[in-house]
C-alpha cells in the first residue's frame, strides 16, 4: 500500500468509526466530541505505528515529543477536525491524515464522513470554475477580521462553516472559492487539506504568501490561505491593503 493509499484508507476507516460512535447514542454534545476524538485517535495512532513504524507522528490528540523532529517523514493527523460540529451532528467536520516530508505537506487525505467522500492528493480532479461573485468560507462563530475585510474589498459573500478541512475541501467541491484564516491553527489543522488542495492545483500559503512549513518545533501555524491560482494575487493584494 502506497503512502497515499494508506492516508486515504485510514481517513475513510476513521470516519466510519466516528459515525458508529455517534450512531451508538451513548454520547452527545461535548462528550460525543471527546469520545470521537479519543476513539479515532487510538485507531489512527496504532495503525500508523504498525504500518509505518519508522516514521514520525504528530497528532492533535496525543502528547507531542521531540522524536518527530529527527524524522524526514512525519505523519500529521487530526482525528476529528471540527469537534464541535461533530458533537452537534453537523456535516461540516473532517478527518485529516497527512504525510509531511522534509517539512512539506506532500501526501494527504481529508475524509468528509457525513458526505461519504474522501478527497485525496493522489486522485486530483478538476476544480469547478469560479462564479461571478466569489464565496469565502469563514468560521461559524468567529470570522477572522482579515477575512471579512478582504471579502468586502473583493465583493465576496461569506459562507460560515465549521472544520478547516471542510472549508478547504469546499473549494475543491465547488461550494466556495476562498478560505482565508488568521485566528490561530496548528499543523494538524492544515497539513492534510493543504496537500489535497495543492494536488488539485489550488494555491496554499501563509497570509503573507510564504510557503506552509510542517514538522516544526512549535506546531502552531496560525494562518492559512487556500484559493484558486487565478485569485491568489488579488487576495494577497487585498490583504496588504
Amino acid at each position: 500500500m502506497t503512502d497515499a493509499e494508506l492516508a486515504a484508507h485510514l481517513a475513510q476507516v476513521a470516519g466510519r468509526i466516528l459515525l458508529q460512535v455517534r450512531d451508538s447514542d451513548m454520547f452527545e454534545g461535548k462528550s460525543l466530541g471527546y469520545a470521537g476524538d479519543q476513539t479515532a485517535n487510538q485507531f489512527l495512532i496504532h495503525a500508523l505505528r504498525q504500518q509505518r513504524p519508522n516514521d514520525g507522528l504528530l497528532s492533535e490528540e496525543s502528547k507531542d515529543t521531540e522524536e518527530r523532529l529527527t524524522k524526514e517523514r512525519v505523519w500529521i493527523i487530526d482525528p476529528v477536525d471540527g469537534t464541535r460540529e461533530y458533537g452537534e451532528s453537523r456535516p461540516d467536520w473532517a478527518v485529516h491524515v497527512a504525510l509531511a516530508i522534509n517539512g512539506e505537506s506532500q501526501i494527504g487525505a481529508v475524509a468528509l464522513p457525513d458526505l461519504g467522500q474522501v478527497l485525496r492528493s493522489d486522485r486530483p480532479g478538476l476544480v469547478p470554475r469560479a462564479p461571478e461573485t466569489l464565496r469565502m468560507v469563514v468560521s461559524r462563530t468567529r470570522p477572522a477580521k482579515e477575512a471579512v475585510a478582504v471579502a468586502e474589498q473583493l465583493g465576496a459573500v461569506l459562507v460560515p462553516m465549521g472544520s478547516a478541512g471542510a472549508k478547504a475541501m469546499a473549494i475543491i467541491r465547488g461550494d466556495a472559492d476562498i478560505y482565508l484564516h488568521s485566528g490561530g491553527q496548528y499543523e494538524w489543522d492544515s497539513c492534510a487539506p493543504a496537500a489535497v488542495a495543492m494536488a488539485h492545483g489550488l494555491h496554499c500559503s501563509r497570509l503573507d504568501g510564504t510557503p506552509l512549513r510542517y514538522n516544526q518545533t512549535d506546531p502552531y501555524l496560525p494562518d492559512l490561505l487556500v484559493c484558486r491560482q487565478a485569485d491568489r494575487l488579488k487576495v494577497l493584494d487585498a490583504l496588504e491593503g
